[in-house]
């Protein structure tokens, strides 16, 4: 509940160090005694801020339900969020007056004097709350000592709850018929060691009542000697969680007289291994949230060779991986008819065979989607409405006000807390993480890259100083959200990394609550979220933006809007309150030019303007000195400021413009030009795209900490000294180098090869129609472009030692008429994308080739005048587009070859010329793929 606090402390100590204050003490020299009193301060708070800092980390949020406590934290709150303030303030105030100029300093200092002399009286106001705190908190006998672990009430309905789902009848469940079929195989399976098993999933899958109904089939219980059902929750005691197993396992009366309620943890493990010795046992252990438990379990069950069983619940994968040898069983969400199956059977229980009624069926049915397969909702949902009237306005209403109820409505609170008990137990460091991830819409697909600069530029994400980067350690934090359940992974790169998440719409509405009431930040726009206050720290607009009115919150750290139609003046109006953003996204705003007020937010780190018509970056972008991020991408913008060179804090820039939405042109993406010198810009792990000359291709080898690149224009002159820049990149993992037109003759022989390249894409004639040496030695590439390589020899042979190769694209790169793939080669294949080859005729693909192919897409083989008849091996083909293709090779495909294909499910058809087919297969599914299908709505076509 309270780590954003932990976040602004974090920050504050960060912040208010020797340094600081030092530069305070110089910068501002006429005035010297507010300074004085300013400096004095600092330093009285700050010892403050660090016992407050201590206490965060101590209670975290496990003091659940404790109303005094809380009302006192969100005093707490306030107070870090004015420190904050006054940090904040003074870094905007510093930024203004940073100038070269000794005359213009000087200036801004004497305008600002008035603001500079608010800070002591700001400070002592502060010092007097904390004060008042203390007071309050020993008035009111608040505890902020070490949590009890014996503490039982993490919420009143835990133990209700775990008792409901072990007492639920095997004819309420429905779905994972395979998932209980394999657990019971497993149990009764003739394997004499003792077997741990694991079920594994999110809160309200049904863990518990699957491992229920496996405990109470008499088969299984037939099978056994003895039995024990252990809830552990996360507040377990070692001595209470062993004395309860004793109590199971042998008779409660017999085991009090042996006097086990006195023994320490030692002695019980002990009592059980003797108990356990010649046993053939099966015990449950419910509700697993950390591996320490096992530590000494794994002790206490005892391996006697007698085919014994140990089943554990829970919702984290690292406590699923105790389970050697594959043993876990992992659920998933249940599917709509399943869904629909299980609702009706709870809300319509009182009617003939649980169906339906017909004018209900419309809200039922949204109901059961908005429930998104979760049993837990479907069933305490369903429940709720079958004492209700069976009315159409009703049932309507509750479904408008779901999001209210969920937050207000006592016979929801199972839903809430189950789904809160994931997001209590998480640390620190991930808990405003996760929280952040509340802003996005319902369906958003959250992209790896973009959550993780936004965690980085609000502060989020710690700096390691091992070598690694802030940008990996996000990435970790995503990891390991995952593994506890929390958000599903949608897709993965061609290296198999998490390139997409998406939280469960009903985690996403309980989470936003929590987010609300502790002021972190507001979703605006759904429904039962109330108008933004001015203790907002971030704001995510989803629609209605126009409705607000009130937006005066100078507390504002994040602006996300989402609603793309509002007009430009509500967005320039609107900004002009926010002085002290860090992150400011108006990707896909409806805005042709940058808001004058945007380069006076010295404290940005982020800011997005990708997607919009932005022709134009104004030279004032030099005052951003903060800035990490800058997303122009999908923009108007073809040429940036000198004075964008000045920005060194810059980590990524991406900027480029798309003309050709198909991709089959040289010139498909703008080049940008960059002038100056960018050596300055060493912080840079981005750069796309930029527009080459001699100069640049030199000065990139100071940008050593480049990953990506996209550098576009290249002429054979440049070549030599670009691959010596890249050369200095060790992490350079992403490489796009475009010709500057289709008759450049590009040599690329006797250079190094770039031993960590992973995607290439390569746009331009190479010389003699010769793959380059260096491709054999590019064994870790997974995505390979080659465009307009006028290559005279069949290439496939040459990439087929790529056995990591994910993504193959040859876009009028082979002037040939055959191309051939051998048994055994790209096993990782997952899509190939032949373009534009006009001599091309015949393509011989042999059993047992890209076993794994997925996406075909063959576009402008006008030569080709057969199907291939290899295709019909690749049983893993999803989906072919084609396109611009020959009319004899359609009449093929619809007519005598039409069996080669028969087991391909989507066969798309269509011509380029066709802007709205174009528009329909590549824009529309582009978005939809990197941002989930609800994203579509945010996302009007601007090109």
């Amino acid at each position: 509940m309270a780590d954003a606090l932990f976040v602004v402390l974090r920050k504050v100590a960060l912040s208010l160090g020797e340094g600081a204050l030092e530069k305070i003490g110089t910068e501002v020299v006429e005035a010297a005694s507010v300074l004085t009193d300013f400096e004095h301060g600092m330093k009285q708070i700050e010892g403050e801020l660090l016992i407050l800092q201590a206490f965060i980390v101590q209670v975290g949020a496990h003091r659940i339900g404790d109303k005094t406590f809380d009302a006192w934290l969100d005093q707490v709150r306030d107070v870090s969020h004015e420190v904050e303030d006054i940090i904040d303030e003074y870094a905007y105030l510093t930024v203004q007056a940073d100038t070269d100029s000794f005359f213009k300093r000087k200036f801004h200092q004497i305008k600002n004097f008035a603001a500079w002399q608010k800070f002591p009286v700001q400070i002592s106001q502060v010092e007097a709350r904390i004060q008042r705190l203390t007071e309050m908190k020993n008035r009111y006998g608040i505890s902020v000592g070490e949590i009890d672990s014996s503490n039982k009430s993490d919420h009143p309905n835990q133990l209700r709850l775990s008792d409901s789902a072990y007492l639920t009848d095997n004819s309420e469940i429905v779905g994972n018929v395979q998932q209980i079929r394999k657990l019971t195989q497993w149990i009764l399976e003739e394997k004499q060691d003792r077997t741990l098993i694991a079920i594994f999933g999110m809160g309200g899958l049904g863990k518990t009542t699957i491992a229920s109904s496996t405990y109470k089939n008499q088969q299984i219980r037939r099978a056994f000697g003895c039995h024990a059902w252990i809830t552990v929750s996360r507040t377990y005691q070692v001595e209470e969680l062993l004395r309860e197993i004793i109590n199971q396992l042998i008779d409660q009366r017999a085991s009090m007289a042996s006097g086990f309620m006195t023994m320490n943890h030692m002695r019980l493990v002990e009592a059980i291994q003797s108990y356990l010795q010649d046993k053939k046992y099966f015990i449950v252990l419910d509700d697993v949230w950390d591996k320490d438990v096992w530590l000494f379990l794994n002790y206490a069950f005892v391996r006697n060779k007698c085919g014994s069983r140990v089943l554990i619940t829970t919702r984290r994968k690292d406590v699923s991986s105790l389970a050697v040898g594959n043993y876990i069983i992992e659920l998933k969400t249940l599917k709509y008819a399943e869904s629909w199956e299980l609702f009706c059977k709870k809300a319509f229980h009182a009617l003939k065979d649980s169906i339906c009624p017909e004018h209900l069926r419309s809200w039922a049915e949204k109901i059961v989607a908005k429930c998104q397969g979760l049993p837990l909702a479907i069933v305490t949902i369903g429940s709720i409405l079958s004492y209700r009237e069976l009315e159409e306005q009703e049932w309507s209403y509750f479904y408008k006000q779901l999001s209210w109820q969920l937050a207000n409505n006592p016979e929801l609170n199972w839903i809430s807390n189950v789904l809160n008990l994931s997001l209590n137990d998480l640390p620190s460091y991930l808990r405003s993480c996760f929280l952040y991830c509340s802003l996005y819409p319902e369906d958003y697909k959250i992209r790896r890259k973009l959550i993780s600069k936004l965690w980085i530029a609000e502060g989020l994400v710690e700096e390691r100083g091992d070598g690694t980067t802030m940008e990996e350690v996000a990435e970790y934090y995503l990891t390991e959200l995952t593994q506890r359940s929390l958000l599903q992974v949608t897709e993965r790169n061609a290296c198999g990394r998490a390139r997409t998440f998406l939280m469960h719409d009903l985690v996403r509405e309980v989470t936003s609550i929590t987010a609300k009431k502790e002021k972190f930040g507001i979703a605006y726009g759904e429904a039962g979220i109330t108008p933004v206050t001015n203790g907002t720290r971030r704001l995510s607009i989803q629609k209605d933006a126009q409705s607000l009115n009130s937006l005066a919150s100078s507390r504002l750290r994040s602006f996300i809007l989402f609603d793309t139609e509002v007009p430009s003046s509500w967005i320039y109006d609107v900004l002009s309150r926010f002085r002290l953003l860090r992150v400011l996204c108006l990707r896909f705003a409806n805005i042709e030019e940058v808001p004058g007020v945007v380069t006076e937010l010295y404290n940005l780190r982020y800011l997005d303007f990708s997607h919009t018509k932005v022709k134009q970056i104004p030279a004032s972008f030099r005052k951003l000195m903060n800035l990490q991020v800058l997303d122009l991408k999908f923009s108007y913008v073809e040429e940036l400021p000198l004075e964008i060179t000045m920005l060194t804090n810059l980590r990524h820039l991406h900027v480029y413009g798309v003309h050709d939405l198909q991709e089959r042109s040289l010139d498909c993406f703008s080049a940008t030009n960059i002038p100056g010198n960018i050596c300055r810009l060493n912080n840079l792990q981005t750069l796309q795209s930029v527009s080459a000359n001699k100069e640049l291709v030199s000065q990139l080898g100071n940008l050593t900490l480049l990953r990506s690149l996209a550098i576009m224009k290249v002429r054979q002159s440049y070549i030599v000294e670009l691959w010596n820049s890249l050369t200095k990149m060790p992490n350079l993992s992403r490489l796009f180098i475009f010709a500057c037109d289709v008759d450049e003759i590009l040599e690329l022989k006797m250079l190094k090869p770039l031993p960590n390249l992973k995607l290439f894409w390569l746009a331009g004639k190479l010389e003699a129609g010769v793959l380059p040496s260096i491709f054999s030695k590019f064994e870790k590439l997974t995505w390979l472009n080659m465009q307009g390589s006028g290559l005279k020899k069949d290439p496939i042979i040459s990439f087929s030692h790529m056995v990591n190769l994910f993504e193959l694209r040859l876009y009028g790169a082979y002037g040939g008429e055959h191309l051939t793939f051998r048994v055994g080669w790209f096993p990782k294949l997952n899509s190939l994308h032949l373009v534009d080859m006009k001599h091309l005729n015949w393509i011989e693909i042999e059993d047992r080739t890209m076993v794994g192919l997925h996406h075909l897409e063959l576009v402008g083989l006008g030569n080709l005048k057969a199907v291939p008849k290899g295709i019909k091996y690749i049983r893993s083909l999803h989906q072919i587009f084609l396109t611009d293709m020959s009319e004899g090779f359609i009449k093929s495909l619809q007519g005598s070859d039409s069996d080669i294909v028969q087991h391909i499910p989507n066969i798309h058809i269509f011509d380029s010329s066709d802007s709205q087919a174009v528009n329909n297969f590549h824009f529309v599914p582009y978005i939809a793929k990197k941002f989930g299908p609800g994203a579509t709505k945010h996302a009007p076509n601007i090109l």
